[in-house]
């Protein structure tokens, strides 16, 4: 069980590195800010770049070319997660998927309810979707640094539940979070994801054509008013999964390579002179390419990048809030206390209540060594929105005054979130009943 977990606990344990990362940069960017270099922030983040070729180019600021490019990228590697998790992860067989299915819906419909009803005919009713999303990187952080408190089953569950939410997410972004669309760019989009689809079938494995394309795929996408993040999710189901060769064909070229190897070795063991050697490497190295699926192989390419850099980019970009003389106040504001109410109340509720139910259908039992006080305390972290929360609303509210109040909601709960979850967890059961 511990080699078959392994994999996963050390996604969990990058995951930490992230979250604190993320942190990090959540607060040096709230203190800049607030800092008596606040108008170097605002200056920073405005500065106009251009990016392009002789007769097309874009220009826009450094927030856009984060939260519209770099962001595409994550949603990539979101994309690729989901892509993998429907394939052969926890959402791969119905038995398995229910469980974090449930208390994905749950934790999506009652946060969005709690907020819809907070702010109802109110300016602040486009931010519904505010306090839908769970941050991964921080929740799983938190459930790392519980240490073995936590079994490790719960945390492929609270990484399933996130995933789902991310599923919802990108479905939510798509379908509500457009103003206006332009059918000419989205049927070039199409064409292009059409054009994926070929490469994936007629058997093209090089990232190269795919990155081309994937490029070609954002800017069509840009162009049709849909949010561009959603090109990376495109493009991620358009990434083969089959590999080249089977493990049989594997076992027998590797072995023949090997094989090769040692026989010139016999003759001459310095790689540095010795030809043969350095052509059967090469072959070798080339040999476990074409074992890879290209799906596996991006996705650990991209992982570092989004963790250590996309993600922390976007915190220093969107988390520096000035905070008003009033903050307090701010918290009566049906903004602010729609996701506060939804990311504190709805969540907790949502997920443990989905939870409940599908295990009271009799479909599905709790997966072996969690108890309901493991669930309830996964849930509270479940409302940990950061990332996505603060992305979904920048593309809610155009009016700073909006967007600050919603700031303010996703950083407090997620802090509060973030604390219950642990004390729950620290103090829950390491074995069921």
């Amino acid at each position: 069980m511990v080699k078959i977990l392994s994999p996963f606990q050390a996604f969990a344990q990058n995951k930490v590195s992230g979250g604190v990362l993320l942190l990090v940069c959540t607060i040096v960017a709230l203190v800049w800010a607030n800092s008596a270099w606040a108008q170097s922030y605002a200056d920073f983040w405005h500065t106009r770049v251009e990016v392009g070729v002789a007769g097309f180019a874009i220009r826009q600021d450094l927030h856009f070319w984060v939260n519209d490019l770099l962001m595409a990228v994550f949603f990539l590697r979101v994309g690729l997660e989901i892509k993998r998790e429907m394939l052969v992860g926890e959402l791969a067989s119905p038995r398995q998927a229910a469980l974090p299915i449930a208390a994905a819906f749950g934790g999506v419909a009652v946060p969005a309810l709690i907020y819809a009803l907070m702010n109802h005919g109110g300016q602040g009713a486009p931010g519904w979707g505010i306090p839908m999303a769970t941050d991964i990187a921080f929740a799983l952080g938190v459930l790392a640094l519980l240490g073995d408190r936590v079994p490790v089953s719960l945390k492929v569950f609270l990484a399933a539940l996130a995933i789902v939410d991310d599923i919802a997410a990108v479905l939510v972004i798509a379908a509500f979070y457009t103003a206006s669309i332009s059918w000419t760019a989205l049927g070039i989009a199409a064409l292009i994801f059409a054009l994926l689809f070929a490469a994936n079938r007629t058997g093209v494995r090089h990232a190269l054509p795919y990155a081309v394309l994937g490029v070609c795929l954002w800017i069509a996408v840009l162009q049709s008013g849909i949010h561009p993040t959603i090109a990376g999710v495109a493009l991620a189901f358009a990434i083969p999964c089959r590999t080249v060769l089977n493990s049989s064909e594997f076992l027998g070229r590797s072995r023949a390579v090997l094989d090769y190897f040692e026989r010139a070795s016999m003759r001459d063991k310095d790689l540095m002179i010795n030809d043969d050697l350095h052509a059967a490497i090469d072959e070798l190295e080339a040999t476990c390419e074409r074992v890879q699926p290209p799906l596996y192989r991006i996705e650990n390419a991209l992982h570092s990048w989004v963790t250590f850099l996309v993600m922390p980019l976007f915190a220093l970009a969107n988390a520096g809030l000035v905070l008003p003389a009033g903050l307090v106040r701010q918290f009566s504001e049906p903004v602010t206390l729609g996701v506060v109410l939804g990311l504190l109340i709805g969540k907790p509720i949502g997920v443990t209540l989905g939870s409940w139910l599908a295990v009271r259908t009799g479909f599905i039992a709790l997966p072996e060594g969690i108890t309901w006080s493991h669930i309830h305390g996964a849930a509270w972290l479940a409302g940990i929105g950061f990332t996505m929360s603060l992305f979904i609303a920048g593309l809610a509210f155009s009016q700073d005054s909006l967007l600050g109040m919603a700031k303010i909601g996703v950083l407090a709960a997620s802090t509060f979130a973030g604390l219950i979850g642990s004390a729950i967890l620290f103090r829950a059961r390491r074995v069921e009943h």
